[in-house]
């Protein structure tokens, strides 16, 4: 079975005559747990739960490649999935190496909080493979690729394989591409990370993350991390993403086309000094993206003249929703430096686009482009 239809079907219920297609979410603190706990599937809501257990057979196959078979674990948001990594790895005294260019709140949690535990913190930039230099006796490589929101790219096979000759695990942030962009395990990740409340569901109306992993014992240390800390989501939001996912490969088709129709167009306008997208060409990771991304994501970055040309091509945009966060079935965009935290210009956009008719999109872009002169 080819894997659009793969998922398009992977949420639905044995076909049983008078039972739904899709099962409903199950609610639940307790359950019936008479006995030896050792044999029943469910008794604390914090442990487990039914309608997790559906997502998370759903996610993990979409994380298997050929001949690897992949489990996945979900959380309560991506950054719960960071710390859960982080957390479940590294001990005082090991060595993280993060890109410096990795998203801001992961940096953010490392620097303040595990260095502060006692972890040592190095960093490279994404782009040429940097990390491979700062990997001596390291434990943990954090990957992201593409980076948000500067869109570099790693090559993650070749990291991999550098890792895991100094004995280090490889985790590698998913996000952008989502499993069915780009399969971090089968390029020889151990752990494949993702905010889920992007393109994964797609409506801008969850929160949600998840870790992927071939190694049954790397889950049952990432279990371990999530009961104890309590770092779980509601039966409602797994059972809203699994209704989710089964639009992933309509939505993440249209919006990689869409993404790459406007990095093209924008690539003609004389308003716009850069754009980072991996699926152009003229893309210094343009080659390492091809060869392992599916699809090269809905996320465009470019930069305007400064801070208030930006402004301005949001304002003017009507089209273009002026929020953070990315991979919703509508297009959004955010002036990114108004967060701090990356070294951008202040004319720096980052766009999602969405599913829309591409000619309106271009339409309104060209306008909000002319308006911000």
């Amino acid at each position: 079975m080819r894997e659009t239809t793969r998922i398009i079907r992977s949420t639905l219920t044995e076909a049983k005559p008078g039972e739904p297609l899709h099962a409903g979410p199950v609610f639940a603190a307790p359950y019936h747990a008479p006995g030896d706990p050792a044999g029943i599937p469910y008794t604390y809501a914090r442990s487990h739960n039914p309608t997790w257990t559906e997502l998370e057979k759903v996610i993990g196959q979409m994380e298997s490649g050929e001949g690897s078979s992949a489990s996945a674990i979900v959380f309560s948001s991506g950054m719960a999935a960071c710390a859960a990594v982080f957390g479940a790895v590294l001990r005082p005294g090991d060595v993280a190496v993060l890109p410096a260019n990795a998203y801001y709140a992961a940096r953010v949690l490392m620097q303040d909080y595990f260095v502060k535990m006692g972890i040592t913190l190095r960093t490279a930039p994404t782009a040429n493979n940097a990390q491979v230099a700062q990997l001596e006796g390291a434990k943990l490589l954090w990957i992201e690729s593409p980076s948000n929101p500067t869109m570099e790219v790693a090559d993650i096979a070749l990291l991999a394989e550098a890792a895991h000759r100094e004995g280090a695990l490889v985790a590698v942030d998913n996000t952008t591409p989502t499993p069915m962009g780009q399969r971090p395990l089968a390029l020889g990740a151990d752990f494949s990370v993702a905010s889920d409340t992007k393109a994964m569901t797609g409506h801008s109306d969850l929160l949600l993350g998840h870790v992927a992993v071939r190694d049954p014992e790397l889950r049952a240390k990432l279990d371990q991390w999530r009961t104890l800390t309590g770092a779980v989501l509601g039966p409602m939001e797994a059972w809203l993403a699994l209704r989710s996912i089964a639009t992933l490969p309509l939505r993440l088709e249209r919006a990689c086309q869409n993404a790459q129709r406007i990095a093209e167009f924008l690539s003609t306008r004389r308003e716009v000094s850069a754009v980072l997208y991996p699926g152009l060409p003229q893309h210094p990771g343009h080659a390492v993206a091809k060869k392992q991304m599916r699809y090269f994501g809905p996320v465009v970055s470019f930069i305007l003249r400064d801070k208030a040309a930006a402004e301005t091509f949001l304002s003017k945009a009507q089209l273009i929703t002026d929020a953070t966060s990315f991979g919703g079935i509508t297009t959004t965009a955010e002036r990114r430096a108004r967060w701090g935290g990356d070294a951008i210009p202040e004319g720096f956009i980052r766009l999602s686009a969405g599913c829309e008719d591409i000619a309106d999109l271009l339409e309104d872009i060209a306008q909000a482009l002319e308006a911000a002169q």
